[in-house]
């Protein structure tokens, strides 16, 4: 095998490097991406262990496509294969934000992004879409995931937060597959550690920010933080706006356009607050503190979710989890749908998509590029 690790590094650099410069659309279009190449292009790992990762790493803080990727990488070729995913997935999602912060800075906006992401979302709506229907046929397989899936789904609309809605569906599958002969103490401890975790943030500083408070500010949230990018925003506002009073909400709004207009985790928002706060050192800081304990959480997740299915009770609570997964990633696509399809060229784009991705089984990178290439078309014939 050793003469094989060497290429199969080099694969996986490839593979994430090209994902971290074209993967737009947030957490569930970057899934979505890894699904069709790693499991139906490469055939990397079985479409069972790739949403067992899904469903684990959704039970996890931080940025859960990033951890997703992560654990692929782990999967793949151990710590060093998590290493070279998560720093290819990260890095050029990092290095875009950075230079639209120093633009900001410099000239007082950020360069236009409008026209990319008008061309680029309907393409990922698609490849979310495609991606649902794949994993939704194993995850909610039965009547009984596939009405826990429902349930989740609706709830997820009406605004219950993502842990909740993992937790209990775990929780209800576990007792469901062993007639309710187990102790839940150790679900219930999860669920308390981020309460416990948000209440111990860090200090609150006036004046210069420091790197150290810096860092203890975004080593927090990426402890805390559950479920999307968008969560993300809501503890930034009252983190760094309503407490701390480090930046602005129109700056905090800025930075998180930055994060959306780049590809990759949407956590590189991280980046441009950092570069705002304390210079590129700032940047540095925020962006290493934010990430950091998500290389050693989807460290775990890669080691023992094999180990995982090998116990009925932690099975059927992934199980649970894993619709769960599915719901969210199905309200997620629905709310960026709604967003996105607002015109007939962008239903026009989806729709192509759609029939590209089932029909001809173009590489999605492609669909994307095409997209970005046509929203920019688009909106400078207006």
């Amino acid at each position: 095998m050793h003469h094989t690790t060497a290429a199969k590094l080099g694969e996986l650099f490839r593979f994430f490097i090209r994902l971290g410069l074209t993967a737009f659309g947030g957490p569930a279009a970057h899934i979505a991406l890894m699904e069709r190449e790693a499991v139906e292009q490469r055939a990397w790992m079985t479409r069972e262990h790739f949403l067992d990762l899904v469903g684990a790493c959704n039970l996890l803080p931080g940025p859960s496509s990033t951890q997703v990727a992560m654990a692929l990488g782990f999967a793949c070729a151990g710590w060093v294969g998590l290493a070279i995913a998560g720093a290819c997935f990260i890095l050029p999602a990092s290095l875009a934000t950075l230079g639209l912060a120093w633009a900001y800075v410099h000239y007082g906006h950020m360069p236009q992004a409008e026209g990319l992401l008008y061309g680029t979302k309907p393409v990922m709506v698609a490849i979310v879409v495609q991606a649902i229907w794949r994993l939704g046929r194993l995850a909610l397989r039965g009547w009984a995931l596939l009405m826990a899936g429902l349930g989740c789904f609706a709830a997820a609309l009406a605004g219950v937060p993502p842990i909740a809605l993992l937790l209990t569906a775990g929780g209800a599958a576990a007792l469901a597959a062993n007639r309710g002969r187990i102790r839940l103490r150790g679900v219930q401890g999860f669920a308390v550690l981020p309460a416990a975790s948000v209440a111990g943030g860090a200090a609150a500083t006036t004046g210069t920010v420091g790197l150290l408070p810096l860092v203890l500010t975004f080593l927090k949230l990426g402890v805390v933080v559950f479920g999307s990018g968008y969560v993300l925003l809501a503890f930034l506002q009252r983190d760094l706006v309503d407490r701390l009073h480090w930046v602005t909400q129109a700056q905090l709004l800025d930075a998180v356009t930055a994060g959306q207009v780049t590809p990759g985790p949407v956590f590189a928002t991280a980046t441009f607050l950092g570069y705002l706060l304390h210079g590129y050192a700032g940047a540095a800081a925020a962006t290493i503190s934010i990430f950091a304990p998500s290389f050693l959480m989807a460290g775990a997740v890669g080691a023992f979710a094999g180990q995982i299915r090998r116990s009925k009770l932690a099975g059927s609570f992934l199980d649970g989890v894993n619709a769960a997964a599915v719901a969210l990633m199905a309200a997620v696509a629905l709310a960026l749908g709604r967003a996105t399809l607002v015109d007939g060229w962008t239903w026009a784009l989806a729709l192509l998509s759609v029939v590209t991705l089932v029909r001809f089984r173009v590489n999605a990178t492609w669909l994307i590029v095409g997209g970005a290439v046509a929203g920019i078309l688009l909106r400078a014939a207006r």
